[in-house]
């Protein structure tokens, strides 16, 4: 009989003690495998997605909140502020690109992004099918938004009001899908991309017969709209606000106000769409600086003579790992303390055994056995144990990493549950060294065993 097969006979026979072992290694792999690949995941998500942004513009309130929701599309905007007022940088020499951009509703749970060809160059955007909207209701979507919805070129699209899922459907203003883009890696894959017009228009946001759209090389002339609609038909106004709450008025983030005067003027240059407009708003400005001066500088022009605030990437996303890196090592402690419980239960279960195996190992040395085969025996014991342990985590750990990507949202959908980390060969590794050093005492025990004294006992 081979010496797996003998060791498997062992642990049938030992079988609580070993599920026991088994299950305790099994869970401590289990948490270090979903610690590690979030964070890992989530911390290259945040580079990814925020490399190319230095500054967001955006309604006062917490700049954390503030990051979250125009990067990340994982929290609700802290407000509006007006397009002209965030514009007015765009002529900045310190500024080398500053990218509009509107929220307010939502395809699905992927959040509808209104802005305009700045957001392609900023996020190195790439056209896999189709092509760029023209119009007004026309939509560019992200590599995981089609694949998800089954959507294709020219497919309609109806939007929900607000940033949940369940939000009022606008059913009378449908997007039209024209193009896909290609797979980035960031949140640009769950997104649906229009112009800032399509989410003030489809919220019927009162304008003048100056409100002209870019068409490429022409302007489409919009009828004025002024309309008032009341909370139960899910359309309302959102007055301009100056506050410190972070999610007063959520879902109203895309509205603009209703004056009189409110007009909007759309002009193609460059490979660039020049904005101006009186009362319209927006929810933030995504900034590219043009010197390291700027770092300094902007921050301090737009926290102290506007209206606005200016929060800095870098500096929000070492704040939010600071905030979750106490509870994430505690956890990896909690981890690895389970794992030497396992440790100990394999020590306990071996040393046990050996008393009531003690005849069978002397009968073994008197057949021709050595003391190394009787080592080796309980060695390769204890590491089995844990490598089934071990594995058995690795598919716990999966298991809980699809469950937690099931509930995020989908513009949030970071986590990649059937991804392989190196990592976990390391864990696999941690697992079975901890099982195989438990066994040493036992093993020399075994070792040791005296034939004449063990069979003069029976």
């Amino acid at each position: 009989m081979s010496t797996l097969q003998l060791v498997w006979k062992n642990i049938t026979q030992q079988l609580g003690s070993a599920l026991l072992s088994i299950l305790l290694t099994a869970f401590g792999v289990a948490i270090l495998v979903v610690i590690y690949i979030t964070s890992d995941t989530f911390e290259k998500q945040l580079d990814n997605n925020s490399k190319n942004i230095d500054l967001v513009i955006g309604a006062k309130g917490s700049p954390l909140q503030l990051i979250l929701s125009s990067i990340y599309h994982v929290d609700y905007p802290t407000g509006n502020i007006l397009l002209s007022d965030a514009l007015q940088f765009r002529d900045n020499p310190l500024v080398d690109l500053a990218v509009p951009m509107s929220l307010g509703d939502n395809f699905n749970g992927h959040r509808i992004i209104g802005t305009d060809s700045t957001y392609f160059e900023l996020y190195e955007l790439e056209i896999a099918q189709g092509g760029m909207w023209n119009k007004s209701f026309e939509t560019v979507i992200g590599s995981e938004t089609a694949q998800k919805n089954n959507l294709k070129i020219g497919d309609p699209v109806h939007s929900a009001h607000g940033l949940a899922e369940n939000g009022h459907v606008h059913d009378e203003h449908p997007f039209t899908v024209v193009g896909i883009l290609a797979p980035t890696g960031t949140v640009v894959d769950n997104l649906l991309l229009c112009d800032l017009a399509s989410i003030w228009d489809v919220h019927d946001i009162a304008h003048d017969d100056d409100h002209v759209h870019a068409d490429g090389d022409h302007a489409h002339n919009h009828e004025s709209h002024d309309h008032e609609h009341d909370h139960d038909d899910h359309h309302h106004t959102m007055d301009a606000h100056d506050d410190d709450h972070d999610h007063q008025h959520p879902e109203e983030n895309a509205h603009v106000h209703e004056q009189d005067t409110a007009s909007v003027q759309v002009v193609k240059s460059i490979g660039d769409d020049v904005y101006k407009s009186q009362g319209l708003e927006i929810t933030s400005l995504l900034i590219r600086y043009s010197s390291p001066a700027a770092i300094s500088t902007l921050p301090r022009m737009v926290n102290q003579s506007t209206a606005m605030q200016a929060a800095s990437p870098a500096m929000e996303t070492t704040r939010l790992f600071s905030l979750l890196g106490v509870g994430i090592d505690s956890l990896e402690i909690l981890a690895y303390v389970i794992m030497l419980i396992a440790g100990l239960s394999v020590f306990i279960s071996l040393y046990n055994a050996l008393k009531e195996r003690k005849y069978d190992l002397a009968v073994m040395r008197s057949l021709g056995a050595g003391k190394t085969k009787l080592f080796t025996l309980v060695i390769v014991e204890g590491l089995v144990i844990t490598l089934i342990g071990g594995v058995v985590g690795l598919l716990l750990g999966h298991l809980a990493l699809y469950y937690i990507s099931t509930q995020t949202g989908q513009s949030a959908d970071f986590i990649q549950a059937l991804a392989v980390s190196p990592t976990e060969l390391l864990i696999l590794v941690i697992a079975a060294a901890i099982g195989t050093i438990a066994a040493i005492l036992p093993a020399i025990k075994a070792y040791n065993t005296t034939i004449s004294t063990i069979l003069g006992d029976k």
